[in-house]
């Protein structure tokens, strides 16, 4: 939000604060600014000038002009392309050595073979408006004489987020009273409410729903003459970031920036009726828009409407069959305030974001509609000359009952500050931001909000503590500890045994992601989900985000895509909820997941290993086993991991078909399961004394068969000597048959009371052969 600097000092007397000081104070008592930058510090030296003659340079659009600059300047000889440089007109000289709009320094140059003393301007080059076509033209002026009612200004830019709460800063009236109090400054009311005409209005307002549409006030207005506004005014809109348009659009613009009160034009002759209706659209319900862009309403929706259909969807944006244009000769003029959620709903719901938008949001002050209107009075009389009202006020108004007055006790006050502070002083900085306060116990104030604090911002006496606290300067608060107990406090065992699975596998080489929990319809259906069995969300951001996800895959396969674009090799993990839907009027049952995936180039064996020993770091002797492909997964590279009997992982391989190039690898771990089953329980083992004996056997067996199915016969096999058995390698090709492979382990066998001999390791290495042989396998 920019805000002037020069309107906030005409809203204030006695402002003797400078911009960057200013801008300090309005960040440690107020709201957060980001910077102050000059605006147009150049319209201090740019002066009125009159051109003398004009004479056509030689194979050149351009003209050698002679103007009359005033007494400072004097006469100059200026090169100028503009189509309207002609004799007779005033318009706007920069002396050389001033640099204007985008850094451009007016140099003395030759152009065309002809010498040129500084530059004719468009208001454009000055950032007075946006208006580039040609130079400016002005009225009632002399030479030498300053831009009318344009200068240089300071812009203060206060970060928006910091406005959320405060409805009433969004207009520089609104922080103009802040600067007042803050600064000691003396605060002036641009309104004068005595404008407003008395007598019967020309024109009727039906709201069919006063919840959404509280207040609707209106004036009607003939003898209307569009045209540009004075450059005073357009100056002022863009230095605060609006587009001039015309007159009457510019002074609703213009009282939008000062009261933060959204105001819209209607062109009267467009209206069917003499009658504003305010209702809820009918569904399916087409608007055509302001932006020519047309919009299908429903029911949630507010518009304006007539007796043929709606002229403007409420509080965003206005349509184009009524739009102001350069034939208006009557309008209405609209000041209305509106349902704050609604607005924002509506707004998210058509993508439509406006300043109007904006404000409305925050919950506007439905007394400011009237004051809108009284300083639109003055301002049409102004730019509109012979503009008329006609009629009397139309308005329409269904009063919220007033609040009670806030209870302060002072000792509360001083107690939860932190630190001394006197009733009079406290009185002084509530009445400086208009608060009424009365004191009919003594030590206990009685505090009254004003209308435009009183929508959702100041409600109870904290609020009233805060707006103490921030006069005077959390820094005036001594940095003491409270003294209150201290207990420990209660340990999340769930989130500490996610931290430690971070720990863990981050610290097995993988790089953690974050991903949204939403996706869209087509992600779901991509990774073979039917949307109807995600739970929906009512008001996504985007389409892109309309459902919650049943699972990490999505999330995760889009950040394999991304980072495959740029690396050979790379390992991901996520820790998040899957989020499943379950009867109505029933909560969503979230289930924590942690996702890994290993991508690498060539055939994917090494990633699926891996990722098998991530998974026996995180579930010591869990048990892989064979499952049948699902249809995100390979066909013949996926199986399921059981630990201390219950199913709690899975691993596989990507199918192709959603991975470019290379291959990618994904072990999926219910957390909550892990999280069900705790560590697993530890038996002290002593060291042992005698030492053991190994030998190696080579199975022949199928392609198709497991090693972890041969591991588990070897040791049932060998008996309770069998310290272990390990897989060593596999074997393919001459002499064996192309439809068998070897598979070679490794057997460690001891006794914890003795050495073994060599009979008993080979009788224990012939009943491994012996049984292996009874399941038809022979050695090779």
């Amino acid at each position: 939000m920019k805000f002037s600097y020069n309107w906030i000092n005409e809203l204030t007397t006695g402002l003797a604060v400078n911009p960057q000081d200013l801008m300090k104070l309005i960040t440690m008592k107020t709201a957060e600014c980001e910077g102050v930058e000059d605006f147009a510090p150049w319209l201090a030296q740019v002066r009125v000038a009159r051109v003398v003659s004009v004479e056509p340079i030689e194979g050149s659009h351009n003209v050698k002009a002679l103007v009359d600059a005033g007494p400072i300047h004097g006469q100059k000889q200026v090169v100028c392309g503009a189509p309207n440089c002609r004799p007779g007109v005033l318009t706007a000289y920069v002396p050389s050595g001033v640099n204007v709009a985008g850094g451009k320094e007016i140099r003395k140059a030759t152009i065309g073979g002809v010498e040129s003393d500084g530059m004719l301007a468009s208001g454009d080059e000055l950032e007075i408006n946006r208006d580039h076509a040609g130079i400016l033209e002005l009225q009632g002026v002399e030479p030498g004489d300053p831009i009318p009612g344009c200068g240089p200004d300071a812009v203060i830019e206060v970060d928006n987020k910091s406005l959320t709460h405060r409805p009433d800063l969004w207009g520089h009236h609104g922080m103009a009273r802040e600067v007042a109090a803050i600064a000691d400054a003396k605060l002036k009311d641009p309104a004068d409410l005595t404008l407003i005409p008395q007598g019967e209005p020309a024109w009727n307002v039906d709201i069919r729903d006063f919840e959404l549409c509280p207040r609707y006030s209106a004036l009607v207005f003939d003898n209307v003459k569009v045209g540009p506004s004075p450059l005073w005014l357009q100056e002022r809109l863009q230095a605060v970031g609006l587009n001039p348009i015309s007159n009457v659009v510019d002074v609703t613009n213009f009282i939008m920036a000062e009261l933060a009160q959204p105001m819209h034009a209607f062109d009267a002759d467009w209206l069917h009726g003499n009658t504003i209706i305010v209702r809820r659209a009918t569904d399916g319900e087409v608007f055509k828009a302001l932006n020519d862009e047309t919009y299908t309403l429903n029911s949630s929706n507010l518009v304006i409407a007539d007796n043929h259909g709606a002229v403007a969807l409420a509080g965003v944006i206005g349509g184009a069959g009524s739009a102001i244009n350069d034939g208006t000769t009557r309008i209405v003029l609209e000041s209305a305030n509106f349902h704050a959620a609604n607005i924002r709903m509506t707004s998210a719901a058509v993508k439509i974001r406006t300043d109007a938008s904006m404000r409305f949001e925050k919950a506007q002050d439905p007394v400011n509609t009237l004051r809108a209107l009284a300083r639109a009075v003055a301002l049409l009389r102004e730019v509109a000359p012979g503009i008329r009202l006609v009629g009397g006020l139309v308005d329409s108004w269904q009063a919220a009952p007033a609040a009670a007055p806030i209870q302060l006790p002072m000792e509360w006050l001083v107690r939860k500050l932190g630190r001394p502070i006197g009733a009079g002083e406290v009185r002084q900085i509530l009445e400086s931001l208009e608060f009424l306060v009365a004191e009919p116990t003594p030590g206990v104030f009685a505090v009254t909000v004003p209308t435009w604090r009183a929508t959702k911002d100041v409600t109870i006496k904290d609020d009233l503590l805060e707006e103490v606290g921030r006069m005077i300067g959390y820094a005036t608060v001594p940095p003491v500890a409270p003294l209150q107990p201290v207990k420990q406090p209660w340990i999340n065992e769930e989130r500490r045994f996610h931290h430690s699975l971070r720990e863990l596998v981050a610290a097995q080489g993988f790089t953690e992601s974050y991903n949204y929990s939403f996706l869209s319809e087509d992600a779901a259906r991509q990774f073979h989900f039917e949307p109807a069995d995600h739970l929906r969300v009512i008001n996504p951001i985007s389409s892109e985000q309309s459902l919650m996800r049943l699972s990490l895959l999505p999330g995760l396969h889009r950040n394999i895509v991304e980072n495959a674009k740029r690396f050979e090799e790379f390992r991901l993990f996520e820790i998040g909820n899957e989020i499943h839907k379950r009867g109505p009027g029933e909560l969503p049952n979230e289930v924590p997941h942690l996702m890994a995936a290993l991508y690498s180039k060539g055939d994917g064996k090494a990633g699926l290993y891996e990722l098998k020993r991530l998974a026996e770091c995180l579930m010591p002797g869990c048990v892989l086993s064979p499952s049948e492909a699902g249809p995100n997964q390979h066909p013949a590279r996926c199986s399921t991991i059981a630990w201390r009997g219950e199913a709690a992982a899975s691993l596989y391989e990507l199918h192709p078909s959603l991975v470019e190039a290379g291959r990618a690898a994904v072990l999926d771990v219910n957390l909550a399961v892990l999280f069900k089953l705790g560590p697993a329980p530890r038996r002290y083992q002593p060291l042992r004394r005698y030492p053991t004996s190994e030998f190696d056997l080579s199975v022949i067996a199928g392609l198709r068969d497991l090693c972890g199915t041969l591991e588990e016969k070897i040791r049932s096999a060998a008996g309770p000597l069998c310290e272990r058995v390990r897989f060593l390698y596999a074997y393919q090709g001459k002499p064996l048959p192309d439809d068998r492979q070897s598979l070679s382990f490794r057997v460690t066998v001891g006794a914890a009371d003795h050495t073994l001999s060599n009979d008993e390791v080979t009788g224990i290495r012939n009943g491994i052969i012996a049984s292996l042989a009874s399941a038809g396998h022979e050695l090779r």
